[in-house]
């Protein structure tokens, strides 16, 4: 039983940087029909965080407003209609929102056991990249063993783990970098080439590394430019699946060679997914890809970890150069 009912969140009073979070006393949320309340230990710090605290990502209706899409911790209760846990259960889980937090709910489903190989600490980085990459590398884009990937962003939260996961399943693993660091890195982890988007335009050296064959699949979070040249390096038959436009959604592009080339450009958002689609994902999650974390082929790559007071710190470091996951220890 939770004695104290208050806890320690972090609010955002205002759209803007990260001067704009502060840490509040909230008073703790109650479980619902198959929700679970977590005391959570880490919490992840991603993206859409960002989006949400400069006022361009709402949260979806009935999701709680503290940022925070994942986190680690122990079950403290129960609601009505549960089964699949019990209080004082170990979990890491994709969260509506909540996770900067000393306490969060979830739907029950949502949640999945610490992999054997792993801690509390490592655990929180799991959840919202991993459902992100499974439903849409391998649910929607349907990548199989021998083809080719590509992903942008492979040192991101989602670039580490999607390479991880491609390379584990049999697929050959292309990605994109900002530095020569961090292309090493990448192809340290399972990617066969990487290819620093600064000094190197990507499509040519796709082309070259790849006997002139297009690529089968790229997840894309760049949007912009990128758009077209993705079109452009896929092979026929490939499939676009975009999960993000870190530099616009906007761009002009020629559907004859989608229609010519048999070309499939497909997208999605997770948050904004019905309880039912997520509990699909973490079902596909228990099954293919437990096992592989339990055998220590897919690692979450950790960058650094901030207490919930220097949250600040933490949003700054996401902005900054960074490698894999940020977390906060709550």
């Amino acid at each position: 039983m939770i004695k104290n009912m208050q806890m320690k969140a972090i609010t955002v009073g205002r759209p803007g940087g990260p001067e704009v979070l502060e840490v509040s006393v909230l008073d703790v949320p109650k479980p619902k029909y198959k929700q679970i309340l977590i005391k959570i230990r880490y919490a992840g710090v991603n993206r859409p965080d960002i989006l949400q605290r400069l006022g361009l990502y709402a949260p979806p209706k009935g999701a709680s407003n503290i940022l925070g899409l994942e986190a680690s911790g122990t079950i403290e209760s129960i609601g009505p209609g549960c089964s699949r846990w019990k209080i004082g259960d170990e979990v890491t889980a994709l969260l509506p929102g909540g996770g900067y937090a000393e306490y969060a709910v979830t739907h029950e489903d949502h949640a999945l056991s610490i992999p054997s190989s792993l801690q509390l600490k490592e655990s929180a980085a799991l959840c919202e990249t991993l459902y992100t990459v499974w439903s849409n590398v391998f649910m929607r884009g349907e990548l199989k063993a021998g083809e080719t990937f590509l992903i942008h962003g492979g040192t991101s939260g989602i670039g580490t783990t999607a390479i991880q996961l491609a390379s584990a399943i049999g697929a050959r693993v292309f990605a994109t970098a900002g530095t020569d660091e961090k292309c090493k890195f990448c192809e340290s982890i399972g990617a066969h080439h990487a290819i620093n988007y600064k000094t190197t335009d990507f499509v040519d050296s796709i082309k070259k590394l790849n006997n002139n064959s297009g690529i089968n699949l790229i997840l894309d979070m760049v949007g912009g430019d990128y758009i077209s040249k993705n079109i452009k390096v896929l092979a026929d038959d490939g499939r676009l699946v975009q999960i993000a436009f870190l530099e616009g959604a906007r761009k002009e592009i020629n559907f004859s060679e989608i229609m010519m080339r048999r070309l499939k450009v497909t997208g999605s958002t997770l948050r904004p997914q019905s309880d039912l689609a997520k509990s699909r994902i973490a079902e596909e999650l228990r099954t293919n890809v437990w096992p592989l974390i339990d055998f220590g082929k897919i690692n979450p790559v950790i960058d650094s970890i901030f207490s919930l007071e220097d949250v600040k710190k933490a949003h700054e470091a996401l902005d900054e150069d960074h490698i894999g996951k940020i977390l906060l220890r709550i």
